[in-house]
């Protein structure tokens, strides 16, 4: 099962300090409430894992992190990530593009285009939920990199409330909460459509 994700999340800091902070790999993994690179392997090939939590049961992920590609002028990095549940009933692959735009009236954007391939166990989800999770976790993302790097190039008094905002961050993914969130996203739009409306 494939998804395509494209985001893109506004900051208020300048596109250097953006720049800066998504070529540290280890802490743009750190974004991610669960993941982390458990091993350096040299600049451009990492290991890490991911842990989620679905009610009582856990889920951990181990796979690999390549960087495909570092363009300074366009400041973009592309990478691609796989990796396979502990249990060895699914796999995962994640080829993301991601670089750092100036906005319009100050601060900068970060873009992101990811394919993500599922396989094995985790792909019964199906793909309207997979695209609803993902989404789900990627906003997550978003304000944990967003606030990283006001930390480096934002005023004082936001660089203090973005540093307590990522104190504060859960440190697993909560797939209960993510999973409530797609519930409820899911009856928001089966009552929500205009008469008339198909599906």
């Amino acid at each position: 099962m494939q998804v395509n994700i494209d985001k893109s999340f506004p900051i208020a800091s300048s596109a250097a300090a953006g720049w800066a902070f998504l070529q540290n790999i280890p802490g743009v993994a750190g974004c991610m409430p669960g993941a982390e690179i458990t091993e350096t392997i040299d600049d451009k090939n990492y290991k890490g894992k991911v842990k989620t939590k679905i009610g009582p049961a856990t889920m951990a992920f181990n796979g690999d992190i390549v960087i495909k590609g570092i363009n300074a002028d366009k400041r973009e990095l592309r990478l691609i990530g796989t990796g396979q549940d502990t249990k060895g009933t699914s796999t995962a692959e994640m080829d993301l593009t991601a670089w750092i735009v100036d906005a319009d009236g100050g601060g900068c954007e970060l873009k992101g285009k990811a394919t993500v391939t599922v396989n094995g166990k985790a792909a019964s989800l199906g793909g309207r939920m997979m695209t609803q999770v993902a989404d789900q976790i990627l906003n997550q993302f978003g304000q944990n990199f967003i606030n990283n790097v006001i930390t480096l190039g934002g005023d004082a008094e936001a660089a203090e409330a973005a540093k307590e905002q990522l104190a504060e961050q859960p440190k697993e993914l909560n797939g209960l909460a993510f999973a409530w969130s797609v519930i409820v996203g899911f009856f928001k739009s089966l009552f929500g459509k205009k008469p008339g409306d198909t599906a």
